[in-house]
């Protein structure tokens, strides 16, 4: 990775006029945004698919392979002549700097299957929607008829389906398959026009020189069809339901620690299977991004697993998991790995040795640097390394001027200010001291919220770890990233030479 710069955004936080972001136009917009400021990197969240029930975070998806069909763009669909212009002029809302998830799944609900009707009955003999089918043989047909079923069913989840279904038995999944056949063609024709508006994007950002980062979650939900179609690889009882989930001990974002509920991993069944599941999840998320950030890396070392009648993730215990074997059968694969370790939160040696075994990037976060022990920490500027990717803050962190204001402690903001040799600083100035600082770092790439961009406060924040409601929503309104933005960010980044060159 050459010295370069990036800014984080996710798709749902783009302008939209259909509720939440896309990737039409205001992501094309964006993306020449970030080129012309001579930013090499845009990094997304999880684009897989979210429920208004698990509180519409990305990282509590439906599948690990299909994508969030609320992100494909109508005015994509007019110009592919699968919707009128009329059609889509009905369904727009009023500019907001925040997200309307439901609205928008209504909207974009409404006028896929009004696509859908037009096409439907010539579906089958289009050879480029046969291709998408085989090529995503693996995961898209498990997709297609959970999510046809989860509809049939009002949501409930796959554990109390009827028994021929739930344990997939060969009669069931024909009964249903030809029950719900043509819901089940839908759902297809959804993630057919996604990943095709996908390669689109991409196309435009490879000509501009944009690199997409994309985000990987470590764990998958219970009520997903990867669960549901692959029992087998996770830790379940007889009935189906988690013996013992996923969690995090207490840290800086949770005194108790994370008890986040997901099933955790039966890693002797994958290894057994030489890792089956995981290579194929790995190589679908690669052809997706140019680069992929492994959330929770630590969790291929060992992982926090906490019995399922806990009240708390205090509870848990660290368990191994066979992440070196995992990695090599994925490089033997693959290749070099463009891929960065997550690797915040409690990191041991066994941790640090396997990110650097595969010389895998990790990950600094300059907002924990500030504490008393802010000489010897390795989130602080002087201790960077040059392997790193840097940040002020992540999705999970409070943006530079909200973290001034309302997380520092006294201690924090006195080594900020002595770090920035000041006495005083005004907090509308400090968001973009710390992008300077972040600059300036050694490590290869550094990656800015942009809301730092914009200067705002915590109430433009992303998400609050451990916060069930709240998170997700914050969106930008149309020309809030100025000229002037665009400027002063494009000659930071020329400054400290992580301008994005072209080859």
């Amino acid at each position: 990775m050459k010295r370069s710069s990036g800014i984080l955004l996710h798709f749902t936080s783009l302008p939209s006029r259909f509720g939440v972001g896309d990737i039409g136009p205001a992501a094309y917009d964006f993306a020449d945004f970030l080129a012309e400021a001579g930013q090499r990197f845009w990094q997304v969240l999880p684009i897989t698919p979210t429920a208004p029930d698990l509180c519409n975070s990305p990282y509590s998806g439906f599948s690990a392979f299909a994508a969030n069909t609320t992100l494909i763009s109508p005015e994509l669909m007019v110009e592919y002549g699968l919707l009128e212009y009329d059609d889509i002029l009905k369904n727009t809302l009023p500019d907001s700097n925040e997200a309307d998830f439901d609205a928008a799944g209504e909207i974009k609900e409404q006028l896929l299957r009004k696509a859908f009707s037009r096409v439907a009955n010539d579906l089958l003999h289009d050879p480029v929607f046969n291709q998408f089918i085989w090529d995503n043989m693996h995961w898209v047909n498990d997709f297609a008829l959970f999510t046809a079923l989860k509809k049939h069913f009002k949501g409930a989840s796959w554990i109390t389906w009827p028994d021929d279904i739930r344990d997939r038995t060969e009669d069931g999944l024909r009964h249903w398959g030809e029950k719900l056949y043509r819901e089940i063609l839908f759902v297809k024709f959804c993630q057919w026009i996604f990943f095709r508006q996908w390669g689109q994007l991409k196309d435009h950002l490879d000509e501009i020189g944009v690199e997409l980062i994309g985000d990987v979650p470590i764990y998958v939900t219970h009520d997903s069809s990867d669960v549901w179609a692959n029992k087998h690889i996770f830790k379940l009882d007889e009935s189906g339901e988690s013996y013992c989930v996923a969690g995090v001990p207490p840290d800086y974002f949770s005194k108790n620690g994370q008890l986040w509920g997901n099933p955790v991993y039966n890693w002797e069944v994958l290894q057994n299977d030489g890792f089956g599941w995981w290579i194929s999840r790995m190589k679908h998320n690669l052809g997706l991004y140019h680069w992929v950030r492994l959330d929770h890396f630590r969790g291929f070392s060992a992982y926090w697993e906490v019995p399922a009648d806990a009240e708390t993730a205090m509870e848990g215990y660290w368990v191994p998991a066979p992440g070196h074997q995992l990695f090599e059968k994925l490089t033997a694969e693959e290749g070099c790995l463009p891929i960065i370790a997550e690797d915040l939160g409690h990191i041991t040696p066994d941790v640090i040795w396997l990110k650097d075994r595969f010389q895998l990037p990790g990950m600094n976060i300059l907002q924990f640097s500030f504490g008393e022990d802010i000489g010897y920490c390795g989130d602080a500027l002087h201790n960077h390394k040059r392997n790193a990717v840097v940040y002020t803050g992540t999705h999970d962190n409070n943006t530079n001027r909200g973290w001034f204001l309302d997380d520092a402690d006294e201690i924090s903001r006195k080594n900020l200010l002595a770090y920035l040799g000041y006495d005083w600083i005004d907090d509308a100035k400090i968001s973009w001291e710390m992008i300077r600082m972040l600059m300036s770092s050694v490590g290869c790439l550094c990656v800015i919220q942009v809301q730092d961009l914009l200067s705002l406060d915590g109430n433009a924040r992303m998400n609050v770890p451990g916060e069930p409601d709240g998170n997700w929503g914050w969106k930008l309104t149309p020309g809030q990233l100025t000229p002037l933005i665009r400027e002063r960010l494009g000659e930071m980044t020329e400054l400290f030479g992580r301008t994005s060159k072209i080859d």
